[in-house]
């Protein structure tokens, strides 16, 4: 359990929802999803489905905007994203619409860029993403979670890096942030931004993208925040690669780095409840200021 708010689940509950909602799948095999995910848990159903049940109720939003909008979404884009085929309502023991959705083969990219042997192709396929999602007519959508202006999150980066001082550098941290503050707001139109591309959202096969899921994040405006993987996961030569197909202007990419230190909020959030989202905030914070080219 993550948060204090969250509603258990199981394999059983799975199986109770799946027989009164939707009994042709109910006797598929279940399997608990292995995940650092922190918005919903996950079941692999079958060989070919997946169910998704929100944690918390701040999660349970994610569900009706991805049936909205991923399947205008996915034929502008690179690579695959969620296809869901049916919404669950809430049922016994669980109190929220849920999703199921086709279930996409790949594994998540190994967070240390020794570990994958051309880091150039998954940044440049990164790139191209955030390329096109960019470029999708945005009438109508909502504000992304992360694509509002950087100094919203201001108190909160102060916060959370007081809390993590025996884990990061905090007084470097204060001032690679405050660089990013100076920088100018984006004041162009809106842009579809995914919001949140870390390992645990991004699918690999051979070396390249397969897949970009959980759109939880996902809405419109500044597209600085999408330069988040070139510090929470991607080498110093992916990072040029990726902000190249990318295509960030100097701005944009810096405030990417201030986006990309406000997760430090998870070091101590999620200190001893997930440990790899807490490692994601330290590396994040770590290759922030190791970056002395920007």
């Amino acid at each position: 359990m993550m948060h204090e708010n969250e509603i258990p689940t199981d394999s059983t509950l799975v199986r109770l929802l799946l027989a009164e909602q939707f009994p042709r799948w109910a006797d598929l095999p279940i399997t608990v999803v292995d995940s650092a995910g922190t918005e919903n848990a996950i079941y692999r159903l079958g060989d070919g489905l997946a169910v998704r049940l929100p944690r918390t109720e701040g999660a349970v939003g994610q569900v009706a905007f991805e049936k909205a909008w991923l399947p205008r979404l996915a034929p502008l884009l690179p690579t695959a994203v969620p296809e869901l085929i049916a919404v669950g309502r809430a049922g016994p023991g669980y109190p929220f619409p849920w999703a199921i959705s086709r279930w996409i083969d790949g594994s998540h990219p190994a967070t240390e860029p020794a570990q994958r042997p051309d880091d150039h192709r998954l940044a440049r396929d990164l790139g191209e993403f955030v390329t096109a999602l960019r470029e999708a007519d945005s009438t109508g959508a909502r504000a992304g979670y992360r694509s509002v202006p950087l100094r919203t999150r201001d108190a909160t980066v102060r916060e959370w890096t007081a809390r993590a001082t025996d884990d990061v550098d905090a007084p470097a941290l204060l001032a690679a942030w405050e660089q990013a503050l100076d920088q100018p707001d984006w004041d162009g139109p809106a842009r579809w931004t995914h919001g949140d591309l870390i390992p645990g959202n991004i699918l690999v096969e051979d070396g390249r993208l397969r897949a970009v899921i959980d759109f939880g994040t996902a809405g419109v405006g500044d597209p600085a925040c999408d330069a988040i993987p070139a510090w929470t996961f991607l080498s110093a030569e992916g990072r040029r690669t990726f902000r190249a197909a990318g295509g960030f202007d100097d701005a944009a990419w810096a405030r990417g780095r201030g986006w990309a230190l406000t997760f430090v909020s998870g070091i101590d959030y999620y200190r001893h409840t997930n440990p790899v989202m807490a490692e994601l905030g330290r590396r994040a914070v770590a290759e922030v200021l190791a970056d002395r080219d920007g």
